[in-house]
């Protein structure tokens, strides 16, 4: 019997240190544990003994040796030392602030609205001042006709008016009368004025303001692309946290059961336990090693789709180093937090500044500008053409021309009418664009809809997860009463390696539970705030 005893002290002994270890990682104090009390004098606390094992001191495998201060990860330092140190805390606003600065898709985004302006300057093209100038010869049978030669300035004015100014020389000796000018030329100085159709809308006017609407449809396209891309990359975010937290708890685990494992095969040696108590350690360090040997492939995986979003300023690829590390996980301080504003106002907030609800309202606009030309085509074409003619070059014009004034006595007055009887093209066009404006209305109707009913969605998502983690919180501390009291009872001989396991992995089970509700609650975090038209931003 004292035997036995002594080989259950030694038991105890050798598996204290990495059941401290495990739970040290979890625990805000592992000294709380009945099992540090077994220590003996001269034995090797958790963090030396981790330290010694090549574990760091919350569980983790040390993946890279200690680097020199200076030394910094793949990412490198040639652009501009925005590289990061290795084995260092790589957080999600580093992420988010490298991925909006870099990534080719958050670049392609910012190129929507310079496109968009560069449309609006081709749409004003349309109202640059023209220069024109026309020279014929006619010269026949050794003969010479005439020499026509007109010069033209023409500005067009935004309210749909052309000035115009020329210079006009026709002479020859075989020259018509109506075309003919005097020697010095003809200078004039006109004005084209619409009455009907283009005086209040016409197609210059019409491409400027459709490409002013468009011009908000490019920055809404280009918030929505950004936004979803930062959505994407915290989701991957908290993904690859996720992953690193359940590494570090299967790899406590896993050295639990090796320590055990030793334990049990000096007892079966010792005849102390029969052994079939080895097999079934055996069997359970091999089942953990699996499993982490998995944890260690989807960390790597993880990594690995992290490393997508990473990009320097001169467009090339980089790769998380090995040793970054990721923030925490949400606390109880995040999940208890209240929020920065009420569900209403945030989605009162949504329905102004969301991204399709921006497009959905500048292709109304749009629209709107289409319709107003469409509608405008249905006047008539009736334009006044007025050109005051004085004789000589500009500069050096004679005034004049007899006892009556200039603008009843040399002038050229033109008046154009046109109109279609039956407008079915016209009407058709005006009819088409109502019933385009007509389906983006009642798109935006839906849309606004749908906005609200999503952003209420993820907040009760939100509320339903922050019940669960304080549920799955007793839990696991209920389940940590539990391993503590089953040690307690192998400790004294009352219980077995079995029980003993059973309970380990009931709190093992329990904690990754933990784990996923708090990866879960930090993306519907940063989803709540993509479905209010917001950048996901860090926690």
């Amino acid at each position: 019997m004292i035997h036995s005893l002594s080989l259950l002290r030694l038991l105890c002994r050798l598996a204290a240190p990495a059941l401290a270890l495990w739970l040290s990682s979890f625990l805000p104090a592992a000294a709380q544990l009945p099992l540090n009390s077994t220590l003996p004098a001269g034995q090797a606390t958790p963090a030396s003994a981790a330290a010694s094992a090549g574990l760091s001191s919350a569980g983790s495998p040390e993946s890279a040796p200690a680097s020199s201060p200076g030394a910094l990860s793949p990412f490198g330092n040639e652009a501009g030392g925005w590289g990061l140190p290795a084995d260092s805390l790589f957080t999600l606003a580093d992420l988010l602030t490298l991925v909006g600065e870099n990534h080719p898709v958050a670049r392609q985004a910012g190129l929507l609205p310079e496109r968009a302006r560069q449309e609006v300057r081709q749409a004003r093209g349309l109202l640059d001042p023209t220069a024109a100038s026309k020279f014929y010869r006619k010269e026949f049978g050794g003969k010479d006709y005439w020499n026509l030669w007109d010069n033209t300035l023409r500005l067009p004015l935004w309210y749909g008016p052309d000035v115009k100014l020329g210079y006009e020389r026709n002479v020859g000796p075989r020259i018509s009368e109506q075309d003919a000018t005097p020697a010095a030329g003809l200078t004039y100085l006109g004005l084209s004025l619409p009455l009907g159709q283009g005086l209040l809308m016409d197609e210059r006017r019409a491409a400027v303001r459709s490409a002013q609407a468009l011009q908000g449809l490019a920055e809404a396209e280009r918030l929505a692309a950004l936004n979803k891309l930062l959505l994407a990359a915290a989701k991957d975010y908290w993904n690859w946290t996720l992953a690193h937290q359940r590494r570090q708890l299967l790899q406590g685990n896993f050295q639990l059961a090796d320590v055990r494992y030793r334990a049990v095969r000096e007892r079966v040696r010792q005849g102390d336990l029969a052994a079939i108590d080895s097999v079934e350690a055996l069997t359970e360090l091999q089942n953990r090693r699996a499993q982490l040997l998995q944890a260690e492939v989807d960390w790597q995986n993880a990594t690995l789709v992290l490393s997508n979003y990473l990009w320097d300023p001169q467009q090339r690829p980089r790769e998380l180093p090995a040793s970054a590390r990721p923030q925490l996980l949400p606390t109880e301080s995040a999940w208890q937090a209240l929020a920065a504003l009420p569900l209403e106002e945030l989605v009162t907030q949504a329905r102004q500044q969301h991204p399709d609800l921006l497009k959905a309202r500048a292709k109304i606009g749009q629209l709107e500008v289409e319709r107003r030309l469409a509608q405008n085509k249905l006047l008539p074409k009736l334009s006044v053409d007025y050109n005051l003619l004085l004789n000589g070059r500009p500069g050096q014009t004679e005034w004049d021309y007899g006892p009556a004034p200039i603008y009843q006595n040399n002038y050229k007055l033109g008046v154009s009418f046109a109109y279609p009887l039956l407008l079915r093209q016209e009407r058709s066009k005006l009819q088409i664009t109502r019933l385009k404006l007509q389906e983006a209305t009642l798109g935006l109707t839906q849309t606004s809809r749908e906005i609200g009913t999503a952003l209420r969605t993820t907040a009760n998502d939100q509320q339903g997860l922050q019940q669960q983690l304080l549920v799955q919180q007793q839990v696991v501390a209920n389940a940590e009463r539990l391993r503590a009291g089953e040690q307690i009872r192998f400790e004294n001989g009352e219980s077995s390696v079995f029980l003993l396991n059973s309970r380990e992995a009931t709190l093992l089970s329990a904690r990754l539970k933990l784990a996923e509700l708090q990866a879960k609650y930090a993306q519907t975090q940063a989803t709540l705030r993509w479905a209010a038209g917001q950048a996901p931003g860090a926690q």
